[in-house]
Parts: structure tokens; C-alpha cells; sequence
């Protein structure tokens, strides 16, 4: 690992989302250096790697796939000093794949997407804010208050195959997974970089974190 790249947060830029207010962010918390990138050479070799999104699941993978990102993400995942952490779409892109599309995605977390139900008066999507609930030991939600409460817009929901990959549930209308964990790949379904001095402690213990999983 060459000492350049230790410091250097990469946000993956596939043309798929609001990068700026997570790069803000990750600058608020103390980062040192935040790049935007589409490289796959620079992803792989990356310690620290966020992939945002939003919009449809099979539109995100075409960009992932034709950019030879996938591929760079899975490179990156078997090293154990990395990390990587997708937010809203970018977590359900983790899995192996939604019911709003037909490709198959990066498989990194056994599971798949799934639409609310239009039932009990629930709207769809899933917006605004909503409390997170831990459902095991984590870096990630060091000196997060109980009861933290996260922004959410979603229509999309993860269920994951392993339930020791759950890192945080929420309910709306049911328990659904709103955060995973395996080993050093992370998601989260709501918006850290909308939530506020939550999603400023999450980002911090992000930022700050330097043990491999």
C-alpha cells in the first residue's frame, strides 16, 4: 500500500447521484483528502471507498460495469485495509440484486431489493426521517446516541440472506434493513450526508476508523 493513497477518501463518480454534500461532509468530519473518481486503478488501490447513488438499480450497475468499476470494487473488498460503504441506491448496488431491475448486482452482500408494499397507508417512497436501530457492535455507530434518528428516500428496501450482516433495522410498516455490515463492506439506506450531528458521528467514525475488520 503506498502511503499516498492512506489519507485520500475516494467518492465514486458514475454519474449517479449528488456527490458534493457527501464530499462537504466527509471535509466537516476531519478528512484529509476526498477525490471524486471513475478510475478503477485508483478505486482498487484505495483505502477508503464511498459509492453514493440514486436512481434505478439496473442504470447504476450499466455505469459500474461499463466504467470497469465492479470489477475494481471486488479487488478492492479482498484486501483487508480497505473499506467501503454505499449509501441509498449504492447499498442495494452491494447486493446481488432488486426487484426494480434485472441485472445482477456487485454480490458483495447476500441479498437482494425489494419495493414497499403500497399497503397500510404507507407512501412510497420511504421519506424523511426515521430512527436507526443498532443490531450489533460496530465502528461505524460509535457515540451514536439510542434512538438516532436518519434521513431517509426510498422506495427500495435490502433484505439480507444473513441476518449477522445487519448492522442497523428500521421500521416503516415493517422491520427492514437500513445498514449492513460484512467484514469491510458497509451500506447504509438512509442519507448521512442529510442527517445532520448524526450522520456527522457516523461519517467521523468513518473518517477516523484505521483497523481492518
Amino acid at each position: 500500500m503506498n502511503h499516498s493513497s492512506e489519507d485520500t477518501i475516494v467518492i465514486i463518480d458514475y454519474g449517479v447521484g449528488n456527490l458534493g454534500s457527501v464530499a462537504n461532509m466527509l471535509k466537516k468530519v476531519g478528512a484529509k483528502k476526498v477525490i471524486f473518481s471513475s478510475d478503477p486503478y485508483e478505486i482498487e488501490s484505495a483505502n477508503k471507498v464511498l459509492l453514493p447513488g440514486v436512481g434505478s438499480f439496473d442504470h447504476g450497475m450499466k455505469r459500474l460495469n461499463d466504467l470497469g468499476i465492479s470489477d475494481a470494487l471486488k479487488t478492492l473488498v479482498k484486501r483487508d485495509d480497505s473499506l467501503l460503504m454505499g449509501i441509498c441506491l449504492g447499498m442495494q448496488l452491494l447486493t446481488e440484486g432488486s426487484a426494480e431491475g434485472k441485472m445482477p448486482g456487485l454480490g458483495l452482500v447476500p441479498g437482494k431489493a425489494s419495493l414497499f408494499p403500497n399497503q397500510q397507508g404507507l407512501r412510497v417512497p420511504h421519506m424523511g426521517w426515521n430512527v436507526v436501530n443498532p443490531q450489533k457492535l460496530s465502528f461505524l455507530l460509535q457515540d451514536l446516541p439510542a434512538e438516532s434518528r436518519f434521513y431517509f428516500v426510498h422506495s427500495y428496501y435490502v433484505s439480507c440472506s444473513d441476518n449477522k450482516d445487519v448492522l442497523c433495522s428500521t421500521h416503516y410498516g415493517h422491520e427492514f434493513v437500513s445498514a449492513f455490515q460484512r467484514r469491510n463492506v458497509i451500506g447504509c439506506q438512509f442519507h448521512p450526508e442529510k442527517s445532520h450531528r448524526f450522520g456527522i458521528q457516523l461519517f467521523k467514525n468513518f473518517v477516523n476508523y484505521e483497523g481492518a475488520n
